[in-house]
Protein backbone atom coordinates (compact mmCIF):
# COMPACT_ATOMS: atom_id res chain seq x y z
CA UNK A 1 0.00 0.00 0.00
CA UNK A 2 2.74 2.64 0.86
CA UNK A 3 4.66 1.91 -1.99
CA UNK A 4 1.24 2.75 -4.45
CA UNK A 5 1.17 6.15 -1.82
CA UNK A 6 4.44 7.10 -3.01
CA UNK A 7 3.93 6.74 -6.61
CA UNK A 8 1.29 8.59 -6.75
CA UNK A 9 3.13 11.43 -4.96
CA UNK A 10 5.05 13.32 -7.97
CA UNK A 11 1.03 13.03 -9.63
CA UNK A 12 -0.37 14.67 -6.60
CA UNK A 13 2.55 16.99 -6.46
CA UNK A 14 2.23 17.98 -10.26
CA UNK A 15 -1.87 18.65 -9.81
CA UNK A 16 -1.53 20.58 -6.70
CA UNK A 17 0.96 22.68 -8.71
CA UNK A 18 -0.70 23.13 -11.63
CA UNK A 19 -3.73 24.14 -9.92
CA UNK A 20 -1.46 27.02 -8.23
CA UNK A 21 -0.57 28.02 -11.14
CA UNK A 22 -4.12 29.07 -12.99
CA UNK A 23 -5.32 30.16 -10.15
CA UNK A 24 -2.17 32.75 -10.28
CA UNK A 25 -3.48 36.59 -12.16
CA UNK A 26 -1.64 37.16 -15.25
CA UNK A 27 1.21 39.34 -14.61
CA UNK A 28 0.35 42.92 -14.18
CA UNK A 29 -3.41 42.12 -13.80
CA UNK A 30 -5.04 43.48 -9.96
CA UNK A 31 -6.95 40.10 -9.21
CA UNK A 32 -9.23 42.31 -7.63
CA UNK A 33 -10.38 44.11 -10.75
CA UNK A 34 -13.14 43.24 -12.35
CA UNK A 35 -12.57 42.78 -16.28
CA UNK A 36 -16.09 43.19 -16.85
CA UNK A 37 -16.78 46.58 -15.29
CA UNK A 38 -13.85 47.43 -17.47
CA UNK A 39 -15.56 46.45 -20.68
CA UNK A 40 -18.99 49.21 -19.52
CA UNK A 41 -16.68 51.26 -18.86
CA UNK A 42 -14.92 51.08 -22.05
CA UNK A 43 -18.37 51.17 -24.13
CA UNK A 44 -18.96 54.41 -21.77
CA UNK A 45 -15.24 56.78 -22.34
CA UNK A 46 -13.12 54.60 -25.41
CA UNK A 47 -15.60 53.28 -27.98
CA UNK A 48 -15.76 56.74 -29.66
CA UNK A 49 -11.58 56.93 -30.60
CA UNK A 50 -10.80 53.03 -29.97
CA UNK A 51 -11.53 49.68 -30.70
CA UNK A 52 -12.97 48.27 -28.11
CA UNK A 53 -13.92 44.73 -28.71
CA UNK A 54 -12.77 42.53 -31.56
CA UNK A 55 -16.56 43.09 -33.01
CA UNK A 56 -16.20 46.62 -33.46
CA UNK A 57 -15.32 47.27 -36.84
CA UNK A 58 -14.30 50.97 -36.92
CA UNK A 59 -12.73 54.06 -34.57
CA UNK A 60 -10.21 56.80 -35.00
CA UNK A 61 -7.27 55.68 -37.03
CA UNK A 62 -5.00 57.11 -35.25
CA UNK A 63 -5.51 55.54 -31.98
CA UNK A 64 -4.42 52.13 -31.34
CA UNK A 65 -6.87 48.99 -30.66
CA UNK A 66 -7.22 47.99 -27.00
CA UNK A 67 -6.16 44.49 -28.79
CA UNK A 68 -2.76 46.40 -29.77
CA UNK A 69 -2.24 48.31 -26.92
CA UNK A 70 -2.69 44.75 -24.71
CA UNK A 71 -0.24 43.21 -27.51
CA UNK A 72 2.69 45.85 -26.88
CA UNK A 73 5.87 44.23 -25.53
CA UNK A 74 6.20 44.49 -21.76
CA UNK A 75 2.30 45.63 -21.21
CA UNK A 76 1.32 45.76 -18.04
CA UNK A 77 -1.99 46.58 -16.14
CA UNK A 78 -1.16 47.85 -13.45
CA UNK A 79 1.56 50.81 -15.48
CA UNK A 80 -1.79 51.24 -17.21
CA UNK A 81 -3.94 52.22 -14.80
CA UNK A 82 -1.62 54.04 -13.53
CA UNK A 83 -1.51 56.23 -16.88
CA UNK A 84 -5.29 56.10 -16.86
CA UNK A 85 -5.45 57.95 -13.83
CA UNK A 86 -3.67 60.79 -14.81
CA UNK A 87 -5.36 63.19 -17.28
CA UNK A 88 -3.64 63.60 -20.81
CA UNK A 89 -4.14 66.26 -23.91
CA UNK A 90 -5.13 63.78 -26.17
CA UNK A 91 -7.53 61.60 -24.20
CA UNK A 92 -10.55 63.28 -22.23
CA UNK A 93 -10.16 63.53 -18.38
CA UNK A 94 -12.61 60.43 -17.25
CA UNK A 95 -12.19 61.00 -13.63
CA UNK A 96 -11.90 57.15 -13.31
CA UNK A 97 -11.29 56.34 -9.58
CA UNK A 98 -8.52 54.18 -8.98
CA UNK A 99 -10.97 50.60 -9.09
CA UNK A 100 -12.27 51.87 -12.06
CA UNK A 101 -8.86 52.35 -14.21
CA UNK A 102 -7.64 48.82 -12.86
CA UNK A 103 -11.28 47.52 -14.21
CA UNK A 104 -10.63 49.54 -17.58
CA UNK A 105 -6.78 47.91 -17.55
CA UNK A 106 -8.30 44.32 -16.76
CA UNK A 107 -10.66 44.70 -19.82
CA UNK A 108 -8.02 45.44 -21.58
CA UNK A 109 -5.72 42.94 -20.49
CA UNK A 110 -7.98 40.63 -22.02
CA UNK A 111 -7.69 41.72 -25.06
CA UNK A 112 -4.45 40.48 -25.54
CA UNK A 113 -3.55 37.52 -28.34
Amino acid sequence: MRRIAYCLLPTVFATILMGIALAQPKPGVDAKADAKNGERLAQQWCVACHVVTPAQKQASAAVPTFTEIAGRPGFNAAQLALFLLNPHPVMPNMGLTRKEAGDLAAYIATQRK
